[in-house]
């Protein structure tokens, strides 16, 4: 993600083309660019990121949970795409512990039983710690409520992959 891209070339892709540059700002949900692609032209990035978050907004409840559940556990060791690979070393969760490596793997397992979906936080406006702190709060959210909270983070992470890739 090195090239930047000026709005008024996003303007002028084709649909196949913006999708393939801007289908991985939503963890492997390349039809939300695809679909906004639809609302071009695009005056500046505030107008493109409203339009991937009207999809978002307009998916099926389905949709949105299978776009909660393409995000990976945080602190884990699984494949998972560049971005997040990134994200996560940037705040050192690639680098554990053995006993932070067990508290966020007993945090990720319990949050997803009580879930059914991953943790999602928007990682380079937190610390380990705050993250931490995040798991044991959220945890006492309701389902709706931690659905709802999931796609505000997600939608965070959006906006900080779209600033790092447009100018």
């Amino acid at each position: 993600m090195n090239n930047k891209y000026a709005i008024a070339k996003l303007n002028n892709l084709s649909q196949e083309e913006f999708t393939a540059v801007l289908g991985k700002i939503w963890e492997e949900t390349p039809e939300i660019a695809e679909k906004a692609w639809q609302d071009k032209p695009f005056e500046n990035l505030e107008a493109l990121y409203q339009a991937m978050l009207a999809v978002v907004n307009q998916m099926s409840e389905a949709k949105q949970v299978a776009l909660i559940k393409a995000h990976p556990d945080l602190g884990s060791k699984t494949k998972m795409a560049e971005a997040s690979v990134q994200e996560q070393a940037g705040i050192g969760l690639d680098r554990l512990s053995k006993s932070e490596y067990q508290r966020f793997q007993f945090l990720n397992q319990a949050y997803k039983d009580k879930f059914g979906f991953p943790f999602i936080v928007a990682v380079k406006h937190h610390t380990k710690e705050s993250i931490l702190e995040a798991f044991e709060t959220r945890l006492n959210n309701t389902q709706e409520r931690e659905k709802q909270q999931a796609l505000t983070e997600i939608s965070k992470i959006a906006r900080l992959r779209l600033d790092s890739l447009i100018d």
